[in-house]
């Protein structure tokens, strides 16, 4: 046999090839050996006395020799080599050195379940059903994991598992003797051993560099493909990606490349269109994808790119599947409960009779032990997609996605060379960019705003020199921390203000980059804003927030205010058009919710200014949500600057005008308002009952008992308690005998005839119907009314005595609707001041609706004609919704001036006002009869308790976090929803008990009902519905479609099924009937809109607000049974 022989040639700088036949071995070293200071020298087939002869021959003076023991070198009797000696002065120990192995013929086995091994050639498996590890002859290395994905095990591999893996790769890859691979990975990763084991069994050339060149893309490529001529090369995509796209392009996958193999793998693939980018269309080198885990060393699966997906007319989303499994390798996908999946999503195991790898401490382990490996893919027509690892997907903005996912897109963008995504301290989402000369960083914001849903939108991108990697050539996710940690302490140390107008030069800078409004520079449309053809399209951007327009015209992609018909608004357009305009373009009188904002924008925001000065900003959010930019500017500069005295541009500074009598005097603790005159009310009591969001009831004029009945419980609602100091009948606010008697027969004429559809007035609509075949329950639109804006405010259901039930409801059209619940048709229309997200109230008589106003005044209407009675003016926006106290008649509602208001509509006074100290009242005050309590919830993060009648502070907590959920309380709780992920129950003593966590912002308010009394039903933006009892303990959650802001509703219905159901919806447009005690989905439809208004039931109707502009009551039916 001729013997093969290993040479590297080495000074550092640059290295000659490996070589494994004897002839090409002698040759080298004859004609490279006066260039070198290091040689090493292996022999695989002869023993060591032999190689020293070579080696003093050739006068290696100064050299590591290795040799090995084994008489096996062929496929199956692959052996390591044993370091005998190292840095040795041959002269002095040649002499001397005796054979201490001579070498023998490798058998070459064909029979299953045998392996040669050294000084062993057959060593058959157990017949036990396991591997032992300690077996003789049993293993061939043992190496670490390199903890990237997890905690660093040990791993020892039998030879049975990477065998099968030299053999098959070197059989798919076609390799020769005259390849020539080069050693990409380091030794201490696996894959360097099947790079290593494929060109010794073959007979082929290897190349090793130092790590020093592998960082050098000009000389690496230079080494491989100049001198060297490298054929095939195993790498990851980073490693891959260190040469650069100009490199890839012109050399490694050039035309007339010497490359024949390109194999990638240990990281996610790279996308299509990015690997087209770089293939030049003559070349023709085959690229595989590689896909494995250590525990089951070393590769699992190969997939080679078909060569016309490479086309110029193939589309580029074609997904890269993972491949086939190899030789012996088994693989399995299964879901969250351990279940095969055949189609969808989940986690792939893999394994195999003998591909078995021995972890940490493990002696011994059955025969076809599958690994978990930590990725999840996506099988789709019997072929596996890779989706990411467990470890990078995130929730983020109540959405599941993989970082993996967001780097794909960023790399396929033009702008960028390499990137990589981090998800730093589970808070923000980070991405490093390698720049292409042409980079800019607001460009590449805007191409991923394009291709990435906006939950998946980085924070920041971080320009880097260098993408830093892992010994194993993956990137290093610890040292990209690292980076980002320096740039946040660099901003830090830069971000020091000098005054005031450096403040609101930064202030307007971050203004611009949160809301995407940047001009790009040069930009010169030269016509007035009267002469650009825009078209407007409605466009709804986030929780509470208004309706936005975005301008579609040729090159204009930026989003504009319908209001702004003013000279101010007429500024902010031609700021954002990129037309002249004051020299900050942005107008000072510019709110952040009007330019384009949404509450999580707004958060984002806020976080960057506290970054920005450096220390915290307390209520700078609620000044953010309601105020102008100059308003954030002062609230900021009062904390900073306390000596600064005067704005840039003070004459500017904006002044609310508000509209209405308030007449306010005050004396002492109370403020007393002049009335115009004293209404009687008392004679017009009308019987009724009034439904909320939430299960929120409001009834008057008959008896707590009468609520007791059967009809108290089929409509699912919650009686507010009276006072234990109020009697128990009261002429002014219990009902007679005989009114009770006349509205209890009054109610189940109502629900007979709400539970039964008058198809000859909605007939017509019916033909719009998109029935569900999820479940038992089927909705169909009964009607639904224009009301010319999105609605974000909740229907108020009112069923009167004796008159049709009627759904108050108000847009941000500024337009109040009274609507006839049966049949669609607009009783009244009121047009108010300014927009309407308050959701309506009715008085203790039943003849007023009270609903608050963006122009920050409190309207009072009539009930039957939409006319005002009395408005009250508050100093602020006011989006809270009222609540009435049953017991004194008062009104008590919030402000975004971060006051709470005790209204007497009647006398038209202002009875007490509470300055709640910490942020905006954006949420509705929730009133507890006994004990008589009312609890307020602001953006501040304080949740307060206070006395109905003094207007007094009883408890307050500070949650530290802004509240937007409102409360709702029972008899011996009240509950709140927090941005902070958490839904909090306290006391009525102001004591916390629990709080529940969710992995999302907690905007929805909780819902409470007697039909379900241990239960609290709520919302969340990480998508779930959730139901836990009142220890707080989880009994059950659903996963909806999209974020959930909207509370939902708990009902009853005998043609249901007598079911109890509950109602919610979720951002997306979807309504979603489940049922409340075991939260599996018993119907659902969706909306042609966004929904963040809240559901109301009243019998089988549903009705919801849409950001398609549009009320919508559904009928609710059971699947199957005839509708008509």
């Amino acid at each position: 046999m001729q013997p093969c022989w290993a040479l590297i040639l080495e000074d550092f700088t640059r290295l000659v090839s490996l070589y494994v036949n004897a002839k090409s071995w002698k040759s080298a070293v004859v004609e490279k050996a006066p260039a070198f200071n290091t040689w090493i020298c292996l022999c695989l087939t002869h023993p060591k006395s032999c190689t020293l002869t070579h080696c003093k021959k050739f006068q290696m003076s100064h050299a590591g020799c290795f040799s090995h023991n084994s008489s096996a070198i062929e496929h199956i009797g692959l052996t390591l080599f044993q370091m005998n000696s190292s840095n040795i002065d041959f002269s002095s120990e040649v002499d001397n050195m005796k054979s201490k192995c001579e070498p023998s013929k490798g058998v070459v086995n064909s029979q299953p379940g045998y392996t040669v091994c050294p000084d062993q050639t057959e060593i058959k498996s157990s017949e036990a059903g396991y591997m032992d590890a300690g077996q003789k002859g049993t293993l061939a290395y043992v190496l670490h994991t390199s903890g990237t994905t997890g905690i660093p095990k040990i791993v020892r591999v039998p030879h049975k598992c990477i065998v099968p893996n030299i053999q098959h790769l070197k059989s798919i890859f076609e390799i020769t003797q005259d390849d020539v691979l080069f050693l990409a990975s380091p030794l201490t990763f696996d894959p360097s051993v099947v790079e290593l084991f494929i060109a010794l069994t073959s007979g082929a050339s290897i190349l090793v560099v130092p790590n020093t060149i592998k960082m050098m893309p000009v000389e690496l490529s230079a080494a491989l493909f100049h001198r060297h001529h490298v054929t095939v090369l195993q790498a990851t995509p980073t490693l891959f990606r260190q040469f650069g796209a100009h490199i890839i392009k012109s050399r490694v996958l050039s035309a007339n490349t010497s490359l024949r193999v390109l194999a990638l793998g240990g990281e996610a693939f790279p996308v299509l269109s990015l690997l087209k980018s770089w293939k030049h269309k003559e070349n023709k080198t085959s690229i595989f994808n590689l896909y494995g885990i250590t525990e089951v060393s070393s590769w699992a699966t190969c997939y080679k790119i078909p060569e016309e997906v490479f086309s110029a007319d193939f589309r580029t989303d074609f997904p890269i599947p993972l491949g086939s499994p190899l030789l012996g390798t088994k693989l399995e996908v299964r879901d969250a409960n351990g279940s095969a999946v055949l189609e969808g999503e989940g986690q792939i195991f893999i394994g195999g009779e003998e591909r078995i790898c021995f972890l940490d401490d493990e002696i011994t382990v059955p025969l076809g032990t599958m690994r978990e490996t930590g990725d999840f893919v996506r099988v789709k027509n019997a072929k596996l997609f890779f989706l990411g690892r467990k470890d990078s997907q995130i929730k983020r903005h109540g959405k599941r996605f993989s970082i993996e996912y967001v780097q794909q897109v960023a790399e396929d963008l033009c702008q960028v060379e390499a990137c990589a995504v981090t998800w730093y301290q589970q808070e923000k989402l980070i991405l490093f960019v390698l720049p292409k000369d042409d980079f800019e960083e607001r460009e590449t914001l805007k191409e991923l705003q394009k291709h990435l849903p906006a939950y998946a939108v980085p924070d920041e991108i971080v320009v880097i020199k260098a993408l830093p990697l892992t010994s194993h050539g993956k990137v290093d996710i610890s040292e990209l921390n690292k980076i980002y940690q320096n740039h946040l302490n660099s901003r830090r140390r830069d971000s020091k203000l000098s005054d005031a107008e450096e403040l609101w030069e930064r202030l307007l800078y971050l203004w611009k980059v949160d809301l995407q409004v940047l001009p790009e520079s040069g930009i010169s449309c030269g016509v007035g804003l009267e002469e650009v053809n825009v078209e407007y399209l409605f466009v709804c951007a986030g929780p509470f927030h208004i309706d936005v327009y975005e301008v579609i015209s040729q090159g204009i992609g930026c989003v504009l205010d319908p209001l702004w018909t003013t000279e101010v608004g007429l500024q902010n357009q031609r700021s954002v058009l990129g037309l002249p305009c004051d020299y900050t373009g942005i107008s000072k009188n510019a709110v952040f919710l009007y330019s384009g904002g949404d509450s999580l924008k707004a958060l984002r925001f806020y976080e960057e200014i506290e970054m920005l000065v450096g220390k915290a900003l307390p209520g700078l959010l609620e000044v953010i949500l309601s105020h102008s930019i100059e308003e954030v500017y002062r609230h900021i500069l009062k904390v900073l600057f306390p000596d600064e005295e005067q704005l840039m541009n003070p004459d500017n500074a904006v002044k609310r005008k508000l509209r209405g009598n308030s007449g306010e005097e005050f004396l002492g603790k109370y403020i007393k308002l002049t009335s115009e005159r004293d209404l009687e009310i008392a004679s017009g009591l009308i019987p009724f009952i009034a439904l909320n969001r939430g299960n929120h009831f409001f009834s008057m004029n008959f008896t707590k008992s009468s609520m007791q009945s059967e009809n108290a419980v089929q409509i699912g609602v919650e009686p507010l308690q009276q006072p234990s100091f109020l009697p128990s009948k009261t002429s002014d606010v219990m009902k007679s005998h005989e009114q009770g008697s006349e509205l209890e027969n009054r109610i189940l004429t109502l629900e007979n005839k709400a539970n039964k559809n008058d198809h000859s007035s909605v007939q017509q609509i019916h033909a719009e119907c998109n029935n569900s075949s999820v479940a038992e329950v089927a909705l169909c639109v009964r009607w639904k009314s224009n009301t010319r804006k999105c609605v974000d405010a909740s229907p108020l259901v009112i069923i009167p005595a004796k008159e049709e039930v009627s759904v108050y409801v108000g847009s941000h059209s500024h337009a109040m609707q009274a609507i006839d619940l049966e049949l669609g048709e607009i009783k009244w229309e009121k047009t108010l001041g300014d927009r309407i997200e308050s959701s309506a109230c009715v008085s203790k008589c039943g003849n007023f609706i009270v609903v608050g106003c963006y122009d920050g005044l409190v309207y009072v209407l009539q009930s039957r004609d939409g006319e005002i009675h009395w408005t009250f003016a508050t100093e602020d926006t006011v989006k809270s919704s009222a609540v009435v106290d049953p017991s004194s008649g008062l009104v008590y509602i919030g402000s975004h001036d971060q006051h709470v208001y005790a209204l007497d509509i009647y006398k038209k006074v202002c009875i007490w006002k509470l300055n709640c100290e910490a942020g905006a009242v954006f949420s509705s005050p929730c009133l507890s009869s006994f004990p008589h309590h009312l609890y307020v919830a602001t953006l501040g993060g304080l949740f307060l308790a206070i006395n109905p009648v003094m207007g007094s502070k009883i408890w307050k907590s500070n949650l530290g976090k802004p509240l937007f959920s409102s409360p709702h309380c029972n008899e011996n709780y009240v509950c709140v929803g927090c941005v902070d992920g958490n839904l909090y129950c306290y006391t009525h003593s102001g004591e916390k008990v629990w709080q529940f966590s969710t992995n999302g912002p907690v905007f929805s308010s909780p819902c409470l009902s007697s039909l379900t009394e241990q239960e609290i039903f709520f919302g969340s933006h990480d998508c779930f519905i959730y139901c836990c009892n009142m220890e707080g303990n989880l009994l059950w959650k659903f996963e909806a479609t999209s974020s959930v802001y909207g509370t939902p509703f708990v009902f009853q219905s005998d043609d249901l099924n007598n079911k109890i159901l509950l109602a919610a919806v979720s951002t997306d447009g979807k309504v979603w009937i489940l049922n409340a005690k075991s939260g599996t989905a018993e119907g659902v439809d969706k909306l042609p809109g966004e929904v963040f208004s809240s559901p109301v039931v009243w019998g089988t109707k549903l009705v919801v607000g849409c950001r398609n502009d549009y009320v919508y009551c559904l009928d609710l039916y059971i699947a199957g049974k005839n509708n008509s």
